[in-house]
């Protein structure tokens, strides 16, 4: 691929969709390999080599819903998911299987392309975050039993590993990093989204709640205090 070209695997049964969708990208110096159902897409979304993978809802033979439960939501590649239906639960239902954020059919090219260059950013922070170190013990923070490792890009909670996926290990460490203090959706949306809070947004608290819930199957003491109104604080536990 030319030098610092992005690929993105879309998974959408739509084949002028897919054809228009990846001329578009084409254009932004990001290459399109196209799936038009869900079992095959499936198959090339172990493929690591993607940066991104769009992922259509309705689609046959596998739904989105199902290739997400299929990769069990232990991916490592960033997942945003098209759909034509309106029901916010459905929307919520694809983050929690593991789905990195949703944008909503019809919609406008350039609107796409700003959420795919938000995950981009994303992706970035996570890769300038000291890949090597001399010392990997000065690279950890251990809040309330919980341990991130900034050179292994790790976090463990009691000594046992967090299956996360790579939005949950953002939204993770940023809590960590600000511990005891109250962060406002808005805040964990622009810093750790790459975009700003819409109206009636549930992404961010899908995300806590899928780390929150983690972290409770390790160890049953709640380390996320719910603040009404007002946001998240990750608690600093006994000292």
């Amino acid at each position: 691929m030319p030098l610092n070209q992005k690929h993105i695997l879309l998974i959408d049964d739509d084949d002028e969709f897919a054809e228009l969708l990846t001329e578009y990208l084409a254009s932004e110096n990001i290459k399109v390999t196209s799936c038009l159902d869900g079992a095959s897409g499936l198959a090339r979304a172990f493929d690591d080599t993607f940066d991104l993978i769009l992922l259509d809802v309705m689609m046959p033979v596998l739904n989105g819903f199902e290739v997400l439960k299929a990769l069990g939501g232990n991916h490592k590649t960033p997942i945003l998911m098209l759909t034509a239906r309106g029901d916010d639960n459905d929307r919520i239902l694809g983050l929690e299987l593991g789905a990195d954020d949703y944008l909503a059919k019809p919609f406008k090219h350039r609107e796409l392309l700003a959420r795919i260059n938000a995950i981009f950013r994303r992706i970035a922070i996570v890769k300038s975050q000291n890949p090597v170190v001399a010392n990997e013990a000065t690279e950890q923070l251990v809040i309330n039993q919980v341990r991130i490792n900034q050179a292994t890009r790790e976090i463990y909670c009691q000594n046992t590993l967090l299956i996360l996926t790579g939005t949950e290990y953002l939204v993770l460490a940023y809590m960590l990093e600000h511990h005891s203090k109250i962060i406002s959706k808005a805040e964990i949306s622009e810093q750790v989204l790459q975009r700003k809070l819409s109206p009636f947004d549930r992404t961010v608290d899908v995300h806590i709640g899928n780390v929150r819930r983690k972290l409770l199957a390790i160890d049953p003491i709640d380390k996320f205090k719910t603040v009404r109104g007002a946001g998240y604080v990750f608690l600093q536990g006994e000292q």
